[in-house]
């Protein structure tokens, strides 16, 4: 099997334990005795833990001190066992925590060191290969709603599981494909410290792409999460029903499209163009989604999808950006730096999100409205350039 799609195979099978729980969220909060908000509660434990973990690997230069394909295969096995633990052994909100962030700690090498496998394997094809790559993250993502869509006569338990036995088959995946022969840490290079990260903030290109990624984040987990609650308000499914899991799939699912789709694009236009073109349609579908009350079903239907498809499309094209941007031997420390400060922008969108969603109905989408605008803004530099 090719590398890149090696990779690509078990970045989808290894992220299917990032939104487990929250296919299951309507369960959860039946048998847990719990409030929605609680999903989002739970949903910030893996996000603090992902934040953790990319801390630990960047600032102590662990990215880029061991192979990425070890520690990929390490963290996944170590997730897919957090992940069974918060199934089988999990009984309320207390003790479930503590397992989602383990999870989320876990992630943090499967999701970036997943990025710096692809750009040791093929540095000149990284945008499309960073393209599929956060497509098959978005479609593990999704994952959990088609298994528990395949499995709705279930419990519950079983659905989160199954993306426990996909990640062991991704760490075995990846332990056995190994690095790429590229971005080999040079001799006489300078120590990984902490400030060697941070002046990566110092170079135009990689700010510009950072400041994209981070207006990107505020809206991009934040819609995931609350997908269910969308389509509920909306009157497009009702709560606990196989149309509900059906269409969150395919909502969050489609988003894998857009991501090969800006990918093939990037070739013609760059990766920069991608992306703020993405950015600018994500932030009409927020404008315009609590507006469709009055449309027929198929409409509201299409323009969720659309948001859904354009949402994650520029995902990997600032992933791009940046390690084109940084320095080669730091790129496994600064993307995973990014990545941290990404994420803990997502925890406060996810936790307003879910407070507020029961109360602000659809009007919830503009909450998440000043995240691509603000993406646009700050990625403005590179994008005003002519294709790259």
């Amino acid at each position: 099997m090719p590398p890149v799609i090696t990779i690509v195979l078990a970045q989808l099978l290894g992220t299917s334990l990032w939104f487990s729980a929250n296919s299951a969220a309507d369960d959860l909060v039946c048998s847990w005795q719990m409030q929605p908000a609680d999903i989002g509660t739970l949903t910030n434990a893996v996000q603090l833990g992902f934040i953790l973990g990319t801390l630990v690997f960047s600032l102590s230069g662990l990215a880029d001190r061991f192979p990425a394909s070890r520690i990929f295969a390490v963290c996944a096995l170590l997730g897919a066992g957090f992940n069974a633990a918060f199934a089988l052994l999990a009984h309320d909100l207390a003790s479930g925590m503590p397992l989602r962030f383990a999870v989320g700690f876990c992630l943090a090498g499967v999701y970036p060191l997943g990025m710096k496998l692809v750009v040791t394997w093929v540095p000149e094809r990284a945008g499309a290969a960073l393209a599929w790559l956060v497509g098959m993250l978005t479609l593990g993502t999704a994952l959990p709603h088609g298994v528990r869509l395949l499995g709705s006569g279930l419990p519950w338990q079983v659905a989160i599981s199954v993306s426990s036995l996909l990640a062991l088959l991704a760490a075995g995946l990846i332990f056995r494909l190994g690095d790429g022969p590229h971005l080999v840490r040079r001799h006489g290079a300078p120590p990984l410290r902490l400030g060697r990260v941070l002046y990566t903030f110092s170079i135009p290109a990689f700010r510009a792409s950072a400041l994209g990624y981070f207006g990107h984040q505020w809206e991009l987990y934040a819609f995931w999460t609350l997908v269910p609650a969308l389509l509920v308000a909306s009157g497009l499914a009702e709560s606990g029903t196989a149309l509900l899991s059906g269409l969150a799939f395919a909502t969050v699912g489609i988003g894998a499209l857009g991501c090969v789709t800006g990918g093939f694009w990037s070739h013609r236009i760059g990766s920069a163009r991608v992306a703020a073109a993405a950015l600018a349609t994500s932030a009409l579908c927020c404008a315009f989604f609590p507006l469709t009350g009055e449309l027929p079903a198929w409409l509201r239907v299409g323009l969720l999808l659309l948001w859904g498809f354009s949402v994650v499309a520029d995902s990997p094209h600032f992933s791009a950006l940046s390690a084109r941007a940084c320095p080669p031997e730091i790129v496994g420390s600064a993307l995973a730096f990014q990545n941290a400060i990404g994420f803990a922008i997502t925890m406060v969108s996810i936790q307003l999100a879910t407070r507020w969603v029961g109360d602000w109905g659809l009007s919830i989408a503009w909450l998440l409205l000043p995240g691509p605008i603000f993406g646009l803004l700050g990625l403005f530099p590179l994008w005003r350039r002519p294709a790259a």
